[in-house]
């Protein structure tokens, strides 16, 4: 049997983290911690790009860059929800593969 750790899984773990966090200061702190994690892996991802790709993936990147913005200030209540939606597309896309 197999052990290997695989990201989705990470992915999904940190996410129910999220959910499950009574505290509510605790909860928006693991949020923005999500973001400050993907805004590091999408500067360091566009750093390892030929230019050329830099151009090619520029749409992908501005669009992430935007999504993780768009999550910036939200409360407690809204980090949960869409901690939420976020495993269950996780779960889908599980099914599905």
């Amino acid at each position: 049997m197999s052990k290997k750790i695989k990201a989705d899984d990470v992915i999904f773990n940190f996410f129910k983290q999220i959910c499950d966090e009574k505290n509510d200061g605790k909860c928006v702190e693991l949020g923005n911690g999500w973001i400050t994690a993907m805004e590091t892996n999408l500067t360091n991802m566009n750093n390892n790009l030929e230019e050329t790709d830099k151009i090619r993936h520029k749409q992908n990147i501005d669009n992430n860059k935007q999504h993780l913005n768009s999550l910036k200030d939200k409360t407690a209540i809204e980090w949960r929800k869409y901690a939420a939606q976020c495993m269950v597309e996780i779960l889908d896309h599980k099914t599905k593969s």
